[in-house]
């Protein structure tokens, strides 16, 4: 059963299925510490997202191969490509650029990920840190098109035999599936199923719930430490031209978030945003969000 990666994170994932589809709920946030190692921070943060019910992650129990593969090195450079077994989202390993390897350029923290541009933590290489809790032998995350993802061997621990341009193959144990790698693709390199491409990416899936304009890369910062001070309290530490920058922020009751930003001359200056009451439509993707609303005190 597909689900079984998945147990070992509940509560906080939740797993159902129909008749075609099972379904991964979460709210994206994984529990290892998060962001540091990012040698180029784009600026933003990790915050929960709203990924259940009906935005929740589908993902096909009977995978159909694709009449015409799509890969990834000219496709889905938008979105998640895959889900991972503690629920966070797995992108692309190329940004929306078409170009950059977010893993070469310094943007991802010492377990693959960071925050995109609607604050929405996310993988770009494969979780294979995952296999401490789901075992060797398991998935560590399934793509979208249905087929599995395992870590650098086989269950057995033995070397993967050839792979195909999507790092995926078949073999009569597990039939087709994909398999982590140290470089590029570093996970499914592309769709051997089936899946429908919308707007740059694998459609439907799952909306995040931005708060915040997307800013631009802060030149020189690193990401030096991260805490999750309770659920809704957390500080991030950067370090820029050899001094450390904080940034404080709170989840309101309300969905608002308060962000304090704390030079390291001490002022702050205080920021809190709320999402507009039309909806949480913020696709899960780098490039963006609904627009928020913004109030700011020093």
């Amino acid at each position: 059963m597909p689900e079984a990666i998945f147990l070992p994170f509940a509560p906080g994932v939740g797993v159902w299925r129909d008749a075609d589809f099972f379904y991964v709920a979460s709210n994206g946030m994984p529990d290892h510490r998060m962001m540091v190692g990012i040698t180029a921070w784009q600026q933003q943060v990790p915050l929960p997202q709203p990924y259940s019910g009906a935005n929740a992650w589908r993902i096909p129990l009977r995978p159909v191969v694709a009449a015409q593969p799509l890969s990834a090195r000219q496709h889905f450079f938008r979105g998640a490509i895959a889900i991972a077994a503690n629920g966070v989202p797995i992108f692309n390993p190329i940004k929306n650029d078409g170009r950059t390897d977010t893993y070469l350029a310094g943007e991802l923290d010492e377990f693959g990920g960071h925050a995109g541009r609607a604050d929405d933590y996310h993988y770009h290489i494969a979780p294979t840190h995952l296999q401490a809790q789901v075992g060797h032998d398991k998935p560590v995350a399934y793509a979208l098109d249905g087929y599995p993802i395992y870590g650098y061997t086989e269950p057995d621990g033995s070397v993967p035999g050839a792979l195909d341009a999507f790092n995926g193959h078949e073999t009569a144990a597990l039939g087709y599936h994909y398999h982590a790698s140290r470089t590029y693709p570093y996970l499914n390199g592309g769709f051997h199923g089936e899946v429908v491409e919308r707007d740059g990416q694998v459609d439907p899936q799952p909306r995040a719930l931005g708060v915040r304009p997307a800013l631009p890369p802060w030149r020189g910062a690193r990401v030096v430490d991260f805490k999750a001070l309770d659920a809704s309290h957390y500080n991030l530490i950067v370090e820029v031209a050899g001094q450390r920058h904080q940034v404080n922020y709170t989840l309101n009751a309300d969905g608002s978030v308060r962000f304090d930003f704390i030079g390291s001359d001490g002022p702050m200056r205080s920021e809190t945003y709320s999402v507009r009451q039309s909806g949480a439509n913020g696709s899960p993707r780098e490039g963006g969000a609904d627009r928020p609303r913004r109030s700011r005190s020093q």
